[in-house]
């Protein structure tokens, strides 16, 4: 059976024989979601709801085969609002296969022993045949108490524990105004709280940017039709809906560029802290200011990249000169977390750093390869790389998603970075050392075990 609400896609049956991929069309190939619903919602919800513990049943076996996901803190070191921060390797090497047996091998060699740790492949979205916008349970729970606004869905849930996700609620900084640390208070900021927490410490300009920012407005899932995904029509969804107090709670959805439904990819939601240094914005990096990227988010990844379901929906449009300068220029406020140990070039002081650290900067710097991208201050580059992580693997199916190629990814900012679990654009990287281990693959940079704890050291510290 097809599940109603599918992208519109056609339905592609992957067959994989001696490593190659074909594709087997067993309907019309559409870029479109369908429109015209012949279904009643009443009997879509139930039968969507039959087939939810199916869905989550599969991505908790991948998880399960994938990953180590039990709670171990690291001891002394938190994100900055105090949430404990996950430690050590949690992806699962295949049987008999060490860390440096793999780091000692080619790409070519991996491929043909297939030895990739699995936890390196793509992460399906918990339901991929659909996709769509899920949410972290606190975040749920919270918008009820305060907004009465609920952001379940009754086909699938996000799919990682609590204590592998950022804190929550996240503390928020504002470059105007850092002698005031945490401007939140320890909130989540809401439509139902915004005015009282920053009336007198915004411009009404940017007031009215942060109105717009935590008001509810429809979106695939989240709407009044008798298409969504939640039991009650539903106003919609706000950016910090996902982007928490200006920072990210790892909400999930997928890639709305990428055709056909198979071969999108799960997207994380970035952290908005230090927006202002960045140079790309979008699934795709097509939007080059965060004017662009206010405005055409929610006319475009709201929807899945639909502009005909987006028109039935309700789609957002934003007033150029206005509301999205104002959504722009409030956006352009939200600072990176404290760094104490580094100084104005983003580099360690060495008085207050340990000197792991200090090794680990060295690493960063050098052998490591990390700086080639991730320069100093802010640690990125504001450019587009392509890993060639398909170098590793023969293409596969799983859980719906089509296993490949990656193609070119944003370079993130890594100030503040312990702040922002999971890592990677698709969540795939649970810890900085999960990181660490990727891209020692990945670069062919032959760290050793002390080398990658250093490194795991200097990253903490950003």
């Amino acid at each position: 059976m097809v599940v109603s609400g599918l992208v519109g896609l056609s339905v592609i049956s992957i067959l994989v024989s001696g490593g190659a991929l074909m594709a087997q069309d067993s309907a019309p190939k559409s870029s479109y979601m369908p429109v015209d619903i012949q279904e009643s919602f009443s009997h879509l919800m139930d039968r969507l709801k039959s087939e939810k513990d199916k869905y989550m049943e599969r991505q908790k076996k991948l998880l399960k085969e994938r990953y180590d996901l039990s709670d171990h803190p690291a001891k002394g070191v938190t994100m900055s609002g105090g949430k404990p921060i996950q430690e050590g390797v949690r992806v699962r090497l295949p049987q008999g296969v060490t860390w440096d047996d793999l780091a000692n091998m080619t790409p070519e060699e991996i491929n043909a022993k297939g030895v990739w740790p699995k936890g390196f492949l793509p992460l399906p979205h918990p339901k991929q045949e659909e996709g769509g916008m899920l949410f972290p349970d606190f975040e749920i729970k919270e918008l009820k108490k305060q907004e009465d606004r609920d952001l379940t869905r009754f086909d699938a849930d996000l799919d990682l524990p609590d204590h592998m996700l950022p804190e929550f609620p996240a503390p928020m900084y504002l470059t105007t105004r850092p002698d005031l640390g945490d401007v939140s208070k320890g909130k989540l900021v809401t439509i139902e709280n915004y005015y009282e927490l920053f009336n007198g410490t915004l411009s009404p300009k940017q007031l009215e940017g942060l109105r717009l920012l935590v008001t509810p407005f429809p979106q695939q899932q989240f709407n009044q039709t008798e298409d969504r995904r939640s039991e009650k029509p539903s106003r919609g969804v706000t950016c910090f809906d996902c982007h928490a107090n200006g920072h990210t709670n790892a909400s999930t959805h997928l890639d709305p560029a990428v055709r056909p439904q198979e071969f999108r990819h799960r997207i994380g939601t970035p952290s908005l802290r230090g927006v202002n240094i960045q140079r790309l914005f979008g699934s795709q990096r097509a939007l080059k200011t965060v004017e662009d990227f206010t405005e055409f988010e929610q006319r475009g990844a709201y929807f899945d990249g639909d502009p005909v379901i987006a028109t039935k929906k309700g789609v957002n449009v934003l007033e150029r000169g206005s509301q999205v300068n104002a959504m722009a220029e409030f956006q352009e406020l939200l600072d990176f977390p404290p760094a104490p140990k580094l100084d104005v070039f983003g580099k360690l002081i060495p008085a207050k750093a340990t000197e792991s650290e200090k090794r680990g900067e060295a690493i960063f710097n050098g052998k490591g390869k990390c700086m080639s991208c991730h320069a100093p201050p802010y640690y990125t580059d504001n450019l587009m790389h392509n890993l060639h992580a398909e170098r590793f693997f023969k293409p596969l199916k799983v859980n719906g998603q089509v296993a490949n190629q990656d193609g070119p990814i944003k370079t993130f900012s890594l100030r503040g970075i312990k702040d922002s679990p999971p890592y990677l654009h698709d969540q795939r990287l649970m810890t900085l050392e999960d990181t660490v281990e990727y891209f020692n693959l990945i670069l062919d940079t032959k760290l050793d075990k002390q080398e990658k704890a250093d490194l795991v050291s200097f990253l903490r510290a950003l």
